[in-house]
């Protein structure tokens, strides 16, 4: 509402909530930092876990800060942008998402100490983003070059991406399923190394144990043989892949068929068998023993195809059809007249097996798959779940480490290292940019003191030590030793983590500050929620 000649002049619409200058920044500062705190215990290895239960009663247990953001209900839309970050940085790197919030909470945290002091938000943004580049330089020469086939230092970088999760304790296992899945689909590009996680089918079931977690080098197909004549078991397999029926096709247009004898209703009928007959023949004429139909087989099309001890599967997904492409080497035919010996695929093996209470199709023993599938078992729904996304993350990692293969420590050496030369460089700037970079160095230590914290330890005695450590330049990797509560070198502790996740968790981190910090105008429309954090 404005003022003229006495008069008021409404310019919003009734009802319209409007916040301006400091109130509407403490009020969105606060909303962030509410979301940070909220995944913040469950950061490192000893970090607590989550129960969170959803409008349907679904109970979902874990720790991982991505799947704790996006299942619960953010209404604040400052809050809402710290959501958004850590969708951003799982989907760009797939770990790190609870790092880069936590990061993005302490940069507000601080920035709002500076600005009660009266530093202007626009001199903060400033040396924020001065900071990053800074950042992303120092990183770059802390980081150690790794070759894509090393795969005792892939598989270190997905354990230590495992570290926190529910289930640790089979991290090894799970570590060596993934560096291999990774290690089969990797593709060269040019002068680049392309991994499409796509190509990774991960299914999941209850039963048996985690250890009881395998790889396949082939494609796990969700579906069972149509006719129980089929063989179960097939070695040598030569797979023909289909995208037609095999069934009577029905016209376009309405047709009458006049039919005046019994023996021309017989000959229509043969006819009809005739023509799927025809089809199966050329199957087995070009060598196909197994097929995978993306449409319907009818039951005389099964009686035919199982006499030639065809073993064949309908109503194939799509996406399982361009993966079982990929693994066997085969052509997706569309006409079955048109195919031939050179369209099959090949596999060492394709049987039939129950896992649990369903029939699945193995299609293992493939010569050089570009498609694999990774079978999950676990005791419990809870855990085969908290499993799908511990190896989600450990994929993850492993692609990221391999497209940009450079690694730096973990256990917060990283973070330690950078804000002392931060530190050292906002000496350089002067002013009161200074100020905001060395809240920016201040702000990177929050993950050692949450790994600290999390433990159990005395965060101020170990962030001492950890200081001091650094002043020596041969101690750049020194961490925080979990289970010890005392610094210790992770490099030779194996707990490293690609250069990508952490590059991209302040790059996340202090956008969304930045972002959140230049804006000291609210308008709320009327009806929508005014509260300050997060229902």
């Amino acid at each position: 509402m404005s003022q003229l000649s006495g008069v008021p002049i409404l310019i919003l619409k009734e009802g319209t909530e409007r916040r301006r200058g400091k109130d509407a920044q403490r009020n969105n500062i606060s909303a962030a930092i509410a979301v940070a705190e909220a995944v913040r215990t469950t950061l490192g290895p000893k970090g607590m876990d989550k129960m969170i239960v959803d409008s349907l009663g679904d109970v979902t247990i874990t720790n991982d800060g991505a799947t704790i953001l996006d299942t619960i209900d953010v209404e604040h839309p400052a809050a809402k942008m710290i959501v958004e970050i850590a969708k951003t940085q799982d989907d760009k790197v797939g770990d790190g998402t609870t790092t880069s919030v936590v990061i993005a909470g302490e940069l507000l945290n601080l920035a709002q100490e500076l600005m009660d002091q009266q530093v202007h938000p626009t001199i903060v943004f400033r040396g924020y983003r001065k900071a990053l580049v800074k950042s992303k330089e120092i990183l770059q020469t802390l980081s150690s070059k790794i070759q894509s086939g090393d795969k005792k230092i892939l598989k270190q970088v997905a354990e230590t991406s495992m570290n926190s999760k529910l289930i640790a304790g089979a991290k090894s296992h799970f570590a060596n399923i993934a560096v291999d899945a990774i290690s089969q689909i990797k593709e060269k590009r040019g002068d680049n190394m392309v991994i499409d996680l796509d190509q990774i089918q991960i299914i999941k079931k209850e039963g048996k144990s985690l250890l009881d977690t395998k790889i396949v080098d082939g494609i796990i197909v969700d579906k069972e043989i149509v006719h129980p004549m089929m063989p179960k078991n097939i070695k040598n397999a030569k797979i023909a892949l289909i995208n037609s029926s095999l069934e009577v096709e029905k016209t376009e247009f309405d047709a009458e068929i006049k039919v005046q004898t019994p023996d021309q209703i017989n000959q229509f009928l043969q006819e009809e068998s005739n023509m799927l007959r025809k089809r199966v023949n050329k199957l087995k004429e070009v060598g196909a023993n197994i097929v995978f139909c993306q449409k319907g087989v009818d039951d005389k099309a099964q009686n035919f195809l199982a006499k030639k001890n065809i073993m064949t599967i309908r109503r194939v997904k799509k996406s399982d059809m361009e993966k079982l492409a990929r693994a066997t080497d085969a052509k997706i035919v569309n006409n079955i007249f048109e195919i031939s010996e050179s369209d099959l695929g090949n596999a060492g093996k394709v049987e039939e097996k129950k896992i649990g209470d369903d029939n699945m199709i193995f299609v293992s023993e493939c010569a050089s798959p570009k498609a694999v599938s990774i079978l999950i078992r676990a005791g419990i729904e809870h855990v085969v779940d908290e499993a799908e996304r511990m190896i989600h993350d450990a994929l993850s990692v492993v692609k990221a480490a391999i497209e940009v293969p450079y690694v730096l420590p973990g256990g917060g050496a990283s973070e330690i290292e950078l804000a002392k030369r931060l530190r050292t460089f906002a000496r350089t700037i002067g002013g009161r940019e200074q100020l905001a970079i060395e809240v920016y160095a201040n702000a990177l230590e929050i993950v050692p003191k949450t790994l600290v914290e999390n433990a159990g330890y005395n965060p101020v005695d170990l962030i001492v030590e950890l200081r001091s450590k650094h002043e020596n330049e041969e101690n750049t990797n020194y961490g925080i030793n979990i289970d010890t509560g005392k610094s210790d070198n992770m490099v030779n502790l194996g707990v490293v983590e690609p250069l990508a996740v952490l590059n991209q968790a302040i790059q996340s981190a202090t956008e969304v500050a930045s972002m959140i910090l230049k804006i000291d105008d609210v308008i709320a429309a009327s009806g929508l929620s005014k509260g300050g954090g997060m229902e």
